[in-house]
């Protein structure tokens, strides 16, 4: 059963997530507070987190941030507003995904179990070869990445991303395709996920800033994996 940990300041949606997502299969924990939900991470130890952007005190940003610092647990952000901005530095301070509240129950059940097989699963099973880029080495049994010899923490989308765009280096991928294959969503759906992502993926794998050697931009279509 997922472990799914709800930090939401507005007590009628707290409780109306919590219930909505037991009834869907979960295991549920809920936080009116940021404090009070990075306490609730380290002992209910959750498989997902639903955050609220907009929470009193410590901000959502800033837990995201937190949370990021030592957990790449998958988190999906939840915004009233839907405002550009808000969004973007939400998922470069490391979501995996967002909603727009208010928010079905089915579409939310939906994103947390496509972000949990993100966070289980490689491009290919049967895969048990490790790949050697330069300084960058991905193990896709083991699901590790490494650059210059050290262990790079990537969160669920960030490894599928890398794990997707690296399976076929030098195929140009566009926004829609990798929004398809990495986060499953099979509408035309918001290419910032996918932005913020590479921004994050290249931060991490130590990517020179304007001049990327694994993950290049196609101006006007998308991203693709491999030397210059």
């Amino acid at each position: 059963m997922p472990r799914v940990l709800i930090i939401e300041d507005d007590r009628a949606v707290r409780d109306g997530v919590r219930l909505a997502l037991r009834r869907q299969g979960h295991d549920v924990a809920a936080a009116a507070t940021g404090e009070e939900g990075l306490e609730l991470l380290r002992s209910f130890r959750p498989d997902a987190v639903v955050l609220d952007l907009m929470l009193p005190g410590m901000t959502g940003l800033e837990v995201c941030r937190r949370i990021r610092a030592h957990d790449q647990v998958p988190i999906i952000m939840a915004t009233a507003r839907g405002d550009d901005t808000d969004i973007v530095v939400g998922l470069e301070s490391g979501a995996d995904d967002y909603v727009v509240k208010p928010v079905r129950a089915r579409v939310l059940d939906a994103r947390i179990r496509a972000v949990l097989r993100r966070a289980g699963t490689t491009d290919d099973p049967g895969a048990s070869r490790v790949e050697h880029h330069g300084d960058l080495v991905i193990d896709r049994a083991g699901l590790t990445v490494t650059h210059r010899g050290q262990p790079v923490a990537l969160g669920p989308s960030e490894l599928r991303l890398l794990l997707t765009l690296s399976a076929s280096a030098g195929q140009v991928f566009s926004r829609q395709q990798l929004l398809e294959a990495v986060w499953e969503h099979n509408y035309h759906g918001d290419a910032r996920l996918v932005d913020a992502c590479v921004k994050r993926l290249r931060a991490k794998i130590g990517e020179p800033a304007g001049s990327p050697q694994y993950v290049h931009t196609v101006r006007g279509f998308g991203y693709r994996f491999g030397p210059r």
